[in-house]
């Protein structure tokens, strides 16, 4: 397929895509299948996928496939067990206040290239508590820790930001 066929066949995917996405959150926010409100959200969701289309693509999302939609089914699998461990460690660390914190600021490396997948990791190590992005700056990620186990910033990396970003590098990929 040729590059400008591709962008075509790309341009027509996407609404289609966001359509899907936005039909099926109107879905699981009205918890209904009533016909008048399958309606009003296929209406709704075709508006606002053919509103939205550019924003879209210039996200530079990556196109749906079955392996990313597995992956992500997978990563929030993850994250979700991830905030959970974090707030029981947090919750522990409160209760009994004679455990030991080291807190401080670590950079982390992250092989990630595209932005939005350098923004969804940050933001998954800051919805675990005991931890915060504070910046990123390029492919280094500044995260204050609250308990500082590694200064070497491959192990840091592996302690914080391993477990979500080899779910992200398969479906950034």
């Amino acid at each position: 397929m040729t590059e400008t066929g591709g962008k075509a066949a790309r341009s027509v995917r996407e609404p289609f895509y966001l359509f899907f996405f936005l039909f099926a959150t109107w879905l699981a926010l009205t918890s209904s299948l009533h016909w008048q409100e399958l309606l009003t959200g296929a209406v709704v969701s075709v508006a606002l996928a053919v509103f939205l289309a550019r924003t879209y693509a210039h996200l530079g999302l990556p196109a749906l496939s079955f392996k990313r939609v597995w992956y992500f089914c997978v990563y929030l699998l993850v994250l979700l067990k991830e905030i959970v461990r974090a707030n029981l460690d947090v919750a522990y660390r409160v209760i009994h206040p004679k455990l030991p914190i080291r807190p401080g600021i670590v950079a982390i490396k992250t092989e990630l290239r595209q932005d939005i997948a350098k923004m969804i990791l940050a933001n998954s190590i800051t919805l675990t508590p005991g931890t915060f992005t504070l910046d990123i700056l390029g492919d280094t990620l500044l995260i204050h820790w609250i308990d500082v186990r590694s200064e070497d910033p491959e192990g840091a990396a592996r302690l914080i930001s391993g477990r979500f970003e080899k779910y992200l590098r398969e479906i950034f990929a």
